[in-house]
């Protein structure tokens, strides 16, 4: 039974919140109705009421009374609650009306706006690029560096900037989030050959290293194995995480290697497929002739061309392209282009012989 005020609905939770739910309500709430920073009206009347609801809530022995008698019942007014049966005897609470008194418990100030979360961006706050940090103070509620707070002035990106704490306290322990370097890209130029049977790269990467002290670095060697499988892409990135620099407050970056094709000069490669371009005259172009075309592994097709080949004329023969990344047992097309090489100049008696030959 619920009557006067249904504190459940002021801190817009469910009958059956947590009590981290509850916390999180009332975290949300009070920093956006905060007189300090909502002027809008109502905000104050707002500010008390959210502050009222969870001290009832958050105390187990007020609940219980609310559950079962509502308002009333914690002000020892309701039905049982002077000895009846299922009653509360003797017990009556009203509250203190001051929800600055309750913001000091939770925040542990009264006015977070002079410290760490509202100062991110102002003149001497600080609140500059670098790690966010999630601070916890003694006797505090610690802020929730998930909550949402996009909607509160003195913000970036919705959260709360790195800074000294609330004025007057020391901080039992501060947590610094630290934030990752960006990756560091480099290319990994690799032959035709070394994708067709795969390989494995050896790079060596010179890094700073943190000294046992913790603060300072040295200069180290490092060679990454880089395992090529056959048949993998241009462009397959193989990462090696947290590989980069170490810095006292950063996370160390990840080095990302990307596949780049080595010219050939022989082959140009279309996925898993390769492209060899046999040069001919115009004459083999038209009576026919029989190519001899190199493969990938070193072998040599006899390719015999019966047809008339025009310059869009295309040979395709299966199986002897790349291994297909996922399937390295099947093999892409080696597909022949033709470069047809036309003569500069032609006899009288040349001309007359075509001119009554051709159609």
């Amino acid at each position: 039974m619920t009557m006067g005020k249904d504190y459940y609905k002021v801190l817009g939770v469910s009958r059956s919140a947590t009590e981290d739910e509850l916390k999180k309500a009332y975290r949300k709430l009070a920093l956006k109705f905060h007189p300090d920073k909502n002027k809008e009206a109502g905000a104050e009347e707002k500010f008390k009421e959210i502050a009222e609801a969870y001290e009832v809530l958050s105390d187990k022995k007020k609940r219980d009374i609310f559950d079962k008698f509502g308002e009333a019942g914690l002000k020892g007014q309701a039905p049982g609650a002077g000895g009846h049966p299922g009653g509360q005897p003797n017990f009556t609470w009203q509250y203190h009306g001051d929800p600055n008194a309750t913001f000091t418990t939770f925040f542990g100030n009264s006015n977070p706006f002079d410290g760490m979360f509202f100062n991110f961006g102002r003149p001497g706050s600080g609140g500059g690029a670098g790690p966010r940090q999630h601070h916890v103070f003694h006797g505090a509620e610690p802020m929730d560096i998930e909550d949402d707070f996009g909607y509160m002035p003195g913000f970036a990106n919705g959260h709360a900037g790195p800074h000294q704490g609330f004025p007057g306290q020391q901080p039992r322990q501060a947590n610094r989030r630290k934030r990752q370097d960006a990756p560091v890209h480099h290319d990994l130029k690799v032959s035709l050959e070394d994708i067709f049977k795969g390989c494995t790269k050896k790079m060596k990467i010179s890094r700073r290293v943190l000294n046992p002290d913790g603060r300072t670095t040295r200069t180290e060697d490092k060679v990454l194995d880089i395992n090529v499988k056959p048949g993998w892409k241009e462009g397959t990135k193989i990462t090696f995480p947290k590989e980069g620099d170490q810095l006292p407050n950063t996370i160390p970056a990840d080095i990302v290697f990307t596949l780049k094709n080595k010219p050939h000069p022989t082959f140009h490669r279309d996925g898993s497929h390769l492209v060899y371009k046999a040069k001919i005259t115009l004459k083999q172009a038209l009576c026919g002739t029989s190519l001899t075309v190199p493969t990938i592994d070193g072998r040599k097709l006899k390719v015999p061309m019966t047809d008339i080949i025009k310059p869009n004329t295309e040979k395709r023969i299966s199986g002897e392209g790349l291994p297909h990344p996922k399937t390295p047992a099947r093999r892409g097309e080696l597909v022949i282009k033709f470069d047809i090489s036309f003569p500069d100049r032609l006899t009288k008696t040349t001309k007359e012989v075509l001119s009554d030959t051709l159609p």
